[in-house]
């Protein structure tokens, strides 16, 4: 048996994944990790990777080091998205994390993200007609899916954090930094031709904020294994409902909500406010989570020798 290990780099966390590969091509999952590292705190307008954030990174990526490097037959596939795909100071980040940490990394553009993103679902919800949604830390991923097939993709460079961090939207919201960022939205949102394709179709909903929206509807269902959401399904105005409760209350407030983790309370609402523009503007009527994405993807390429 072999052993494939993902590293996953994203803009808010990085993520691990260890698989053992069969021969025959098929994989188990042997272990899942995260680490909230927020990669992308603090870019700025110049886009530059900041030291502390830097110094998070490279403490989760050296933890996750000390879980793997013993495996036999091992082979590391490490991946980075949109905060070191958008940084200025990319080469140095790269080269740095190369000399601490022995990881050479994969940086994915956007249409490769969304793409893998896409591979990784299919593999494991089969779905003939659909929007996937990744909401990331610093970029958006969307697929428009038809007959089964990915007809369009696309990344734009904003997420959680850096909505969150552009229009205030941390704390208590008031309604002018709100109606700065709707704006926003529908603004970058309308131009993309595409997505008149996809009225009324489900949402396949990825990223760590639309999961967050999965695990507090079943800890107010009292639903026993919060975790386990990949196929779960929620109506658009629970959605809402959930959404409205997140814009009246304040950080702090936010940190108490069941379901949610403590750490994500200051970039939920941006996090989730792509989703519910595109759930408006598109009149679907369900979302549809998935625990499958980029990893994923890239595991069932690796398999099929295609990267």
């Amino acid at each position: 048996m072999d052993n494939l290990v993902i590293v996953d780099l994203g803009s808010n966390s990085v993520r691990m994944t260890i698989n053992e590969v069969r021969p025959d091509k098929t994989f188990r999952e042997l272990g899942r990790y995260k680490e909230d590292s927020r990669l992308s705190e603090g870019m700025g307008r110049e886009k530059i990777l900041q030291e502390p954030a830097i110094q998070r990174t490279l403490t989760a990526l050296h933890a996750f080091k000390q879980r793997y490097q013993t495996l036999p037959n091992l082979t590391v596939k490490a991946i980075t998205t949109a905060a070191v795909r958008q940084a200025s100071n990319q080469a140095d980040f790269l080269e740095r994390v190369s000399r601490e940490t022995g990881l050479q990394f994969d940086v994915l553009s956007g249409d490769d993200e969304a793409y893998y993103d896409y591979l990784g679902v299919m593999n494991r919800l089969r779905v003939e007609d659909a929007l996937m949604l990744d909401v990331g830390g610093a970029s958006l991923e969307m697929v428009n899916i038809a007959g089964g097939k990915e007809s369009n993709l696309i990344s734009i460079p904003f997420g959680a954090v850096n909505l969150s961090e552009q229009f205030k939207l941390a704390d208590r919201i008031n309604s002018a930094d709100f109606f700065d960022a709707t704006v926003f939205l529908r603004q970058r949102l309308k131009d993309i031709w595409w997505l008149n394709e996809a009225k009324t179709k489900p949402f396949i909903l990825l990223g760590g904020a639309n999961r967050s929206l999965a695990r507090m509807s079943r800890r107010q269902q009292q639903v026993l294994h919060v975790e386990q959401i990949h196929g779960y399904q929620l109506a658009t105005q629970d959605v809402f409902r959930l959404f409205s409760n997140l814009l009246r209350k304040s950080r702090t407030e936010r940190q108490q909500i069941s379901g949610l983790e403590p750490d994500r309370a200051d970039i939920i609402v941006g996090g989730i406010m792509p989703l519910i523009l595109l759930l408006q503007m598109l009149d679907s009527d369900r979302v549809i989570f998935s625990e499958s994405g980029v990893r994923e993807g890239i595991i069932n390429a690796y398999l099929n020798q295609a990267y």
